[in-house]
C-alpha cells in the first residue's frame, strides 16, 4: 500500500523514534561501559531531535489527517508529544545514575524500553481511530510492565510489576469493551465518524451510555483516579524510583490526550452523561487521595496518593467544559485549564522525583519521609528545589501549581452553576488538607536533624537539569501567560476541527 505525503508528515517523528529505538537496541549490544554512556548519549540526541520535530509541527499550526484519517497531527497533540518527549529525556537524565548503581544498566533495556513507551504515548496522542489509540496504549503499558520488573532480582519490583500487569490488563479490557460497544452502535472506529453518528440522534441513548461507562472506566485507570487507583501507590512504591518517575510523569500527558480524543472529539454530544461520571471520579479522588496521603510515611506512597488528588483537579477542568448543552462558550477555557494543569503537574513531578533519585544514590532507597531529614543542612540548593516542588503541588503562590489550580477553579466558577461553585469550594478545602502533608515534608527537610551529614553529590548533567527544572516551576508561576496561551490556542484549534 502506498503511503501518501500527508500521512508521512503526520507520523514522521514517530517513524524516526521507532527506527532509532531499534538501531539503539542493536548498537547497544557492543557497548561495554557500566553506565552505557554511548547508548545514553544517542538516546538523548534522538529524543531531542524528535522533540524539535514535534514542536515544529505544533508551531506550524495546521491540522493534518493521515493513514485514512486514523492519525491526526494537530497543535494539541504535537505539543503534548513534545512535552512527553522532553519529560522522558529528563527522566533518563535523573534515572541513569540510580539505574547504574542498581545493576539496571547491564543491558540497554532501560533506554530502549523507555523509547518504546514514548512511542506508545505518541501513538495514543495522535490516534483518531479507536484501534490506533488502543495500539498505542498497549505499547505503552507493555513497555511499562517490563520497566517495572527490570530489577529481576528484586522481589518488591517483581510484585509491583505483577499487580500492574493484572490490573492494567483488566482496565484495557474495560476500554476495549467500551470501544466495541460504541463501534457496534455507530458502525465506525473513527473518532470523527463516531461523533457524527452520535450527533445525528438516531442511535439509542442507552446503548451509547453503556459503552461510555466502560470507556470512562478504562480512562480512569490510566489517569489513576478513584476507584481505579489502587495500583498507583503499590506500583509507585514497589517499582525502582527511576521507573516510578517514568510511569508517573509523561504518561499522564498521553492519558489526558486520549481523554480529550475520546470524550471531547468523539463523544461531546454525550457530555451531559460523561461529565457526571467525571464529577464523581474527581470528588472521590480529591477526598480519598488527600486523606490517604496524610497517613503515609513512605514519600513515594505519599506522592502516589497526591497524584490521585492532582488528577482529580484535571477532571474538574475537563468536566466543566459544557454547561446546559452549550459546548461553545466555556469549552476552550475549561479544557485549556486542564491541559495547563497536567503539563505543570508533570513538570513538578519530574523535579520532586529527581531529588529522591539523587538522594537514593548512596546505596539505599530514599523512600521514607525521614530520609529527607536535614536536607537543607546537607544541600541547601536541592532542599530549595524540593521545597519549591512541594509548595507548587500544594498550590502556594507564586509557583506554577497555584496558577494551575486557579485556572481550573476559574473555569468551574465561570460556568455560573451552583453545583460548580460547590465543587470549587470543595476543591479549595481539599487543597488546604493537601498543604498539611506537603508542608510536613518541608518541615522535615529544614528543621529535623540530618541522619547523614555527607554533602549530596550529583553528576553535572543531573545538577543542570534539576536546577532548570526547579527554576521553570518558579518561572512559569510568575509568568504563566505564555504557556496558558499555548494551551488555549492548541485547544481552540482542536475544537475547531
Amino acid at each position: 500500500m502506498m503511503i501518501d505525503k500527508i500521512s508521512w508528515i503526520t507520523a514522521f517523528p514517530e517513524f524516526v523514534l521507532l527506527v532509532m529505538a531499534c538501531v539503539i537496541a542493536l548498537l547497544d549490544l557492543g557497548v561495554q561501559s557500566k553506565g552505557r554512556s554511548f547508548t545514553y548519549a544517542l538516546t538523548l540526541l534522538t529524543l531531542a531531535v524528535v522533540a524539535y520535530m514535534q514542536a515544529d509541527l505544533a508551531l506550524n499550526g495546521t491540522t493534518l489527517y493521515g493513514f485514512g484519517d486514523m492519525v491526526v497531527s494537530d497543535a494539541m497533540g504535537n505539543w503534548l508529544k513534545c512535552f512527553a518527549t522532553i519529560a522522558v529525556m529528563v527522566t533518563l537524565v535523573y534515572g541513569r545514575p540510580y539505574a547504574a548503581d542498581r545493576g539496571m544498566l547491564r543491558g540497554g533495556e532501560f533506554f530502549t524500553l523507555s523509547m518504546f513507551a514514548l512511542l506508545g504515548m505518541c501513538v495514543m496522542i495522535s490516534g483518531s481511530n479507536f484501534l490506533v489509540i488502543y495500539m498505542g496504549l498497549e505499547l505503552l503499558t507493555l513497555s511499562s510492565y517490563a520497566l517495572v520488573a527490570l530489577r529481576r532480582d528484586h522481589v518488591t519490583a517483581t510484585e509491583a510489576a505483577m499487580k500492574y500487569f493484572v490490573l492494567g490488563a483488566m482496565a484495557s479490557g474495560f476500554l476495549l469493551y467500551g470501544m466495541s460497544m460504541l463501534y457496534g452502535a455507530t458502525g465506525s472506529l473513527d473518532v470523527s465518524a463516531v461523533f457524527d453518528a452520535i450527533q445525528s440522534g438516531q442511535i439509542r441513548h442507552q446503548v451509547l451510555v453503556f459503552g461510555l461507562v466502560f470507556v470512562v472506566a478504562g480512562l480512569a485507570f490510566k489517569l489513576g483516579v478513584v476507584p481505579f487507583h489502587m495500583w498507583i501507590p503499590d506500583v509507585y512504591q514497589g517499582a525502582p524510583t527511576a521507573v516510578t518517575l517514568m510511569i508517573g510523569g509523561a504518561p499522564k500527558l498521553a492519558a489526558f490526550a486520549i481523554t480529550m480524543r475520546l470524550l471531547v472529539e468523539g463523544m461531546l454530544p454525550l457530555a451531559g452523561d460523561w461529565q457526571q461520571m467525571l464529577m464523581v471520579l474527581a470528588v472521590a479522588s480529591l477526598l480519598i487521595g488527600n486523606l490517604a496521603a496524610i497517613a503515609q510515611t513512605n514519600i513515594k506512597r505519599m506522592l502516589a496518593f497526591s497524584t490521585i488528588s492532582q488528577m482529580g483537579f484535571v477532571l474538574l477542568g475537563v468536566m466543566s467544559g459544557v454547561v446546559n448543552g452549550d459546548a461553545l462558550k466555556f469549552t476552550a477555557n475549561a479544557y485549556s485549564s486542564a491541559m495547563f494543569y497536567v503539563i505543570s503537574y508533570v513538570l513538578t513531578t519530574l523535579a520532586s522525583f529527581g531529588i529522591l533519585l539523587l538522594l537514593a544514590r548512596d546505596g539505599f532507597e530514599s523512600e521514607e519521609i525521614s530520609d529527607l531529614a536535614g536536607l537543607n543542612q546537607r544541600s541547601p540548593l536541592y532542599a530549595a528545589v524540593m521545597a519549591i516542588c512541594l509548595l507548587s503541588l500544594a498550590g502556594i503562590p507564586p509557583l506554577v501549581g497555584f496558577y494551575a489550580k486557579l485556572a481550573v477553579l476559574q473555569a468551574l466558577i465561570a460556568s455560573g452553576q451552583t453545583l460548580s461553585l460547590g465543587l470549587a469550594i470543595f476543591a479549595v478545602m481539599m487543597s488546604l488538607i493537601a498543604a498539611f502533608y506537603y508542608l510536613r515534608v518541608i518541615k522535615v527537610m529544614y528543621f529535623d536533624a540530618p541522619i547523614d551529614v555527607r554533602t549530596v553529590a550529583a553528576p553535572l548533567d543531573v545538577r543542570l537539569v534539576l536546577c532548570l527544572n526547579g527554576g521553570l516551576v518558579l518561572a512559569l508561576g510568575l509568568l504563566p501567560n505564555g504557556l496558558f496561551a499555548l494551551c488555549s490556542a492548541a485547544i481552540r484549534q482542536m475544537l475547531g476541527t
